[in-house]
């Protein structure tokens, strides 16, 4: 079966993405799948490798003419594939872009559509939507030129509203630092959320299938020894993070398990999620969820989160990959 992997990407998450597919080519089942890969690179041109180390190799688009069923690649025709997985982060692999171009091509993909991705992408969408099903948020605003922050408590996180990881995230106490961390979230979107703090624990619960059936994996808990959690910022994170380590399986009551479980899965099915997606929660001291964010693309790096918590649910990662690739061929 023919796979086409892509990976890289034009975000800023491009090197995060390059590691995912490092892990990916360790774990893809080599008598089940032969993996296409394909390189995009940070400016956003498409390269057929040999893998993720490879050099670039000849340009290749992905053909939205369904008779194709995949890619044109220069100096070698039509590739046509069964299914792809793109293994991509942040803009433009994560929020619904990519996912389009593969409705148009009519070729299988692993993961969320594109009004999933899009939703769970934009910050402030993903919290309108998850209250009207009765989950908790933040309390936030979508910042506007007057950048005014009535019935907002401080202290205040100013993030941009369409990105991945912690990049371009602030957390301010006073409005002297709004102008410096507004400027720092539009390096990374137009759209900037202002959300007041929630004071608990962050947990995250891995998630995996398509409704009604659906795999819950092992919770983790973000145990933080300062400052707040900043992931992918540190410059060698698989040595792991300054400032906070995972506690996998979660050190919560069985009560406080059950209830994330379930506000995970609330949220997971009221954003309209397929596939996969890590769903990133607040368990308050009173005992109550605050929705954080919904990654649809979560990292698969060898430090990663998502396959952290499938594996300690009796899910490695080949499993994992063999459980989304059949999904997608069934839809």
């Amino acid at each position: 079966m023919k796979v086409g992997i892509l990976f890289g990407g034009a975000s800023e998450e491009h090197a995060v993405s390059v590691k995912s597919a490092r892990e990916v080519a360790k774990h893809l089942d080599p008598a089940k799948y032969e993996p296409v890969w394909v390189r995009i690179t940070p400016e956003g041109g498409w390269r057929w490798c040999d893998g993720p180390d490879a050099d670039d190799g000849a340009k290749a688009v992905l053909s939205p003419d369904r008779g194709d069923h995949g890619l044109l690649v220069d100096g070698r025709g039509p590739v046509r594939l069964d299914v792809v997985l793109p293994v991509l982060h942040g803009r433009f692999g994560e929020d619904g872009a990519v996912q389009g171009l593969l409705e148009l091509s009519g070729i299988p993909y692993v993961g969320c559509d594109v009004p999933s991705s899009a939703l769970a992408m934009d910050k402030s969408l993903a919290y309108t939507v998850a209250r009207a099903a009765g989950i908790g948020t933040p309390e936030f605003r979508v910042l506007t030129d007057d950048e005014k922050l009535d019935g907002l408590t401080w202290p205040l996180f100013v993030k941009p509203a369409r990105s991945g990881s912690s990049f371009g995230v602030s957390k301010i106490e006073h409005p002297d630092e709004l102008p410096d961390a507004v400027r720092a979230a539009r390096r990374f979107d137009s759209k900037v959320l202002v959300e007041a703090a929630v004071a608990g624990r962050e947990v995250g619960c891995a998630v995996l299938g398509d409704d009604p059936d659906l795999i819950v994996g092992e919770l983790d808990r973000v145990a933080l020894s300062h400052g707040f959690f900043r992931i992918h910022q540190e410059e060698t994170p698989e040595t792991g993070s300054e400032n906070a380590t995972f506690v996998v399986p979660a050190d919560l009551s069985d009560v406080s398990r059950a209830l994330v479980r379930r506000t995970a899965t609330t949220v997971y099915r009221a954003l309209g999620c397929r596939g996969l997606a890590r769903v990133d929660l607040f368990l308050t001291d009173a005992g109550t969820v605050v929705l954080n964010e919904v990654n649809t693309l979560p990292g698969l790096t060898s430090y990663s989160r998502y396959p952290r918590m499938m594996a300690a649910a009796g899910l490695p990662l080949p499993a994992v990959l063999d459980r989304l690739i059949t999904l997608a061929l069934a839809r």
